[in-house]
């Protein structure tokens, strides 16, 4: 184990250069060299924890059988998706049913969603990312139905930040489906509360 001194400082003859250096000090270039190892290893570092780059332009395809993280979030092949324009309950926010009862209404949107894909194959149009760097994009079953309108019209979550699904949300509500059947708080204001 090596052990730091105190450097003292001296005047080194060389080779035509005068003046106090500390002695032992370490050349300029290895300090150098020694700060861009550390840079490039704190980006590796960083870049790992997102999630694996989408190959090409973000805006187009993806396809393939989805792995369900949350009732607003798949993952395709790698690829984390959120689907546009809704807002789920989050995994571990409670709802209150008609009787007044808690109930985990982020674990039932998740696990709707898995039910209602059935392991089918989606076809995902990709717009753009979010700021946590997913793909947001609307996503259709074979048959081409929208997954994330069927999300809000069967009530297990909200419009958000579009017009798109507003006509399914007010369908929701009128029927009393999925977390309208009690009271609950919208995902963005429980994450608010929550998560922060």
């Amino acid at each position: 184990m090596r052990t730091w001194q105190t450097r003292h400082w001296q005047s080194r003859p060389g080779l035509g250069r005068s003046g106090t250096e500390p002695v032992g000090a370490p050349p300029l270039a290895l300090v150098i060299v020694l700060a861009l190892v550390l840079a490039i290893h704190g980006l590796q570092r960083t870049n790992h924890r997102w999630p694996a780059p989408i190959q090409g332009d973000v805006h187009g395809e993806i396809v393939g059988k989805a792995r369900v993280i949350d009732g607003d979030t798949i993952d395709i092949t790698g690829t984390r998706i959120r689907l546009q324009g809704i807002d789920a309950p989050e995994t571990d926010q409670t709802c209150t049913d008609a009787g007044n009862k808690t109930w985990r209404c982020g674990q039932v949107a998740t696990h709707v969603l898995i039910d209602h894909l059935a392991g089918r194959p989606l076809k995902c149009e990709s717009s753009g990312l979010d700021r946590y760097r997913r793909v947001l994009a609307v996503c259709a079953l074979p048959d081409g139905s929208d997954v994330n309108a069927w999300m809000v019209q069967e009530g297990w979550a909200l419009a958000y930040y579009s017009a798109v699904y507003q006509s399914q949300e007010a369908q929701a509500h009128a029927a009393r489906r999925g977390i309208w059947a009690g009271s609950f708080m919208p995902p963005w204001e429980w994450r608010h509360r929550h998560l922060h």
